[in-house]
């Protein structure tokens, strides 16, 4: 299934298009706007036109921001048929500022910019803001904002509805054609009332009904499943993460035998993962399910290396050998099941077309289905993290899978910078195991994105009965993230750290400092390796 064959039935569903001219927070606009039930999808500037525009048949348009400068030639700008298509448009910072230079009016760049917290005055009569003020309220409202260039003069059509010390167009329209404009960014939580402001656009001015759940969702998902398979038979590379654990279970309740899931056990997992990941698909779902233990053979292979990236590519090569082997004895297997999410299919198309950085490279079963001439079968491809664990309650898996933690595909082998050990996995695995139990104790586990210990190749002094000690420090990581690609650390109590320390120190043989990493991503990444 590709985007262009969605899992969705778009016939079901009115759609609200994102037009990207860049932004890195444009998929945020794309959250906010699904979590008030209204379908949406991204596409790149340069590749939206009018046959797109047709085929797609919008009900409203967003135009996102974006770090290009309006005023410089040769800077992006939506296809004209966009304007003429005759239905609702919001644009945001460089969406208002090339719908202003398209339309007939003008952009500056400015001698300063507008960066963080400001105060708009508002025109609470604009249904922009509908319901947002009371009648003793003054119009004052707090968003952010990020912009160097500015609105000098609006097109015809359009009227001042909102002004601030640094953008005295803050927020415009063109209450005729339903054609908005915000200077800044309504989508980050940095605008506390910013979620409000799009839903009045998409159910007030544009009309929604807000039809989209998970519900919906999982019904047209699976009827699409099967009108992709047919009778044919599936393999599905289960890691016991919540997308593969989902995907599992969608397929199998819209296949059923003819989807054998395959679990390979890299000797790098957590403690007591692979019976908990074996008993609950094979015993309670009753799936078919390969048990691959292969950790002597990994182990084996990672002996003596220290580099990360070598690190990764001897794991994802070996668990692609070991996946296509397994999934060979299966036998006339057509399809391969993946756990894509939405934000993978944005991230893999550039919206100018320029090459992306690569911090790391990533663990999945990428090249399987040339190796192995198998067709894909994607059914998450449409979705967010926090939608595909909606669907997972929607699916009744068990709540131990749909709010874990992300784990990475490399399991610990990348939470033990330096050479991998039998006996370094064996103590940061116990030590691991100490951290969530009080996470979990505290009542904090699903106040936080992902959370995990890293032994560190470096040892320590230390004083233990008496005697002197020369042991293992282990790291304490947690952060808070609404979707990974930022994320700042947990701000646990000192009570918390002091209580948890004590307790790994004195249960786990092999530690004898525990420290807590502080850093935000960027500049860090969550993981450490």
């Amino acid at each position: 299934m590709s985007i262009d064959t969605p899992v969705h039935d778009p016939s079901n569903h009115e759609q609200l298009l994102i037009i990207d001219f860049g932004s890195q927070v444009t998929q945020l606009i794309a959250r906010r706007v699904r979590e008030s039930g209204v379908f949406c999808e991204v596409h790149p500037y340069n590749r939206v036109d009018a046959a797109m525009l047709n085929a797609f048949s919008p009900k409203a348009i967003i135009l996102s921001g974006g770090p290009s400068s309006v005023v410089d030639a040769g800077s992006p700008r939506a296809d004209a048929a966009v304007f003429s298509l005759g239905v609702p448009i919001l644009g945001i910072c460089y969406g208002q500022q090339t719908m202003m230079a398209q339309l007939g009016g003008a952009v500056e760049k400015g001698d300063s910019g507008e960066f963080g917290r400001a105060f708009i005055q508002a025109d609470a009569k604009t249904p922009l803001f509908k319901d947002m003020f009371g009648d003793d309220h003054d119009g004052r409202e707090e968003v952010w904002m990020s912009h160097g260039d500015h609105v000098a003069k609006m097109a015809p059509g359009f009227d001042v509805l909102a002004t601030s010390p640094g953008a005295p167009y803050a927020v415009i329209g063109d209450t005729t054609r339903h054609f908005y404009g915000t200077q800044f960014h309504p989508e980050v939580v940095h605008t506390p009332r910013g979620a409000q402001m799009l839903r009045n656009f998409t159910h007030g001015i544009a009309g929604f009904k807000g039809d989209w759940s998970m519900a919906a969702f999982k019904d047209e998902a699976i009827a699409a499943v099967r009108a992709q398979v047919g009778d044919g038979k599936v393999i599905c590379g289960l890691s016991g993460g919540v997308d593969s654990s989902v995907v599992a279970v969608l397929l199998h309740e819209a296949i059923g035998d003819q989807l054998t899931c395959v679990y390979v056990d890299t000797g790098m997992m957590r403690k007591g993962e692979s019976d908990h990941v074996v008993s609950l698909f094979k015993e309670h779902y009753d799936m078919n399910l390969i048990h691959v233990d292969a950790g002597d053979e990994f182990l084996d292979l990672l002996d003596g290396v220290s580099d990360p990236e070598r690190k990764r590519k001897i794991i994802g090569g070996t668990f692609i050998d070991i996946f296509e082997r397994e999934a060979k004895k299966v036998g006339g297997a057509k399809f391969l099941a993946q756990g894509t999410l939405y934000p993978d299919v944005i991230e893999s198309v550039s919206f100018d077309g320029g090459p992306s950085v690569t911090i790391k490279s990533h663990h999945n079963v990428g090249g399987l289905p040339e190796r192995m001439d198998m067709a894909l079968v994607e059914p998450l491809r449409e979705l967010f993290k926090d939608e595909v664990r909606a669907l997972g309650r929607e699916l009744g898996l068990h709540a131990d899978f749909v709010e874990r933690h992300p784990f990475p595909g490399p399991g610990l082998a990348i939470r033990c910078p330096g050479e991998i050990t039998r006996e370094r996995l064996a103590v940061l695995r116990e030590a691991d195991a100490i951290y969530l139990d009080q996470i979990r104790k505290h009542g904090l586990y699903n106040k936080i994105w992902q959370a995990f210990a890293v032994i560190l190749p470096v040892q320590t002094v230390g004083v233990m009965g008496d005697e002197r000690t020369y042991e293992n420090v282990l790291a304490l990581r947690a952060v808070t993230s609404t979707d990974g690609m930022t994320a700042d650390y947990y701000p646990y109590s000192h009570e918390f750290l002091g209580e948890t320390a004590t307790r790994i120190i004195n249960e786990v043989r092999g530690v004898n400092r525990v420290v807590y990493d502080v850093t935000s991503k960027p500049p860090g990444t969550i993981e450490w390796e």
